[in-house]
């Protein structure tokens, strides 16, 4: 049985180049089993945010790709979505384009004596990600980012923008 990062891998190397076909970055893949079922998930985002279309164009477009390549032993269900709200953050654009948004980061070890921050992201480099938690900032290395996730608040935009209320 093919491991199902291997797989996730090979899937995303096909997807990407789909995804971008319509505009679309491909965000993540993920392929696990859940339930006794193998669920193989694209997710894909814009700027603008993504709608059920995108999802179907994609999906539609991958499909046959999938099933020529057949690498995957398995059965399982094809799911394309969005990423939601609070994405994750996987490549260094990423941290880029979410400059200035809040985020949480979980680390694999403590630094500075903790594993969870939730602060504003003020940039990135070779050595990390740079926040600035509770009014200090703090480095982040790479290899210690286990997990980061844009947080969601009020008045934000799909595209990262603020939405304001008219009255």
């Amino acid at each position: 049985m093919a491991q199902a990062s291997t797989v996730a891998a090979r899937v995303a190397e096909l997807a990407a180049p789909v995804a971008a076909r319509y505009g679309l970055e491909l965000v993540d893949v993920e392929y696990r089993r859940e339930g006794g079922r193998w669920y193989l998930r694209l997710f894909i985002d814009k700027p603008e945010g993504v709608g059920l279309d995108d999802c179907e164009a994609v999906s539609n477009a991958i499909s046959p790709i999938l099933d020529e390549e057949d690498f995957i032993p398995q059965a399982y269900f094809l799911e394309v979505s969005s990423p939601g709200l609070e994405r994750p953050l996987k490549k260094p654009s990423d941290y880029e384009r979410f400059r200035g948004r809040r985020v949480k980061l979980t680390t694999f070890a403590p630094v500075n004596g903790r594993k969870r921050f939730t602060g504003v992201l003020l940039g990135h480099d070779a050595q990390g990600v740079h926040l600035e938690v509770d009014g200090q900032p703090i480095l982040v290395p790479w290899e210690s980012i286990a997990v980061t996730r844009l947080v969601f608040e009020w008045g934000d935009s799909p595209a990262g923008g603020s939405v304001k209320d008219e009255q």
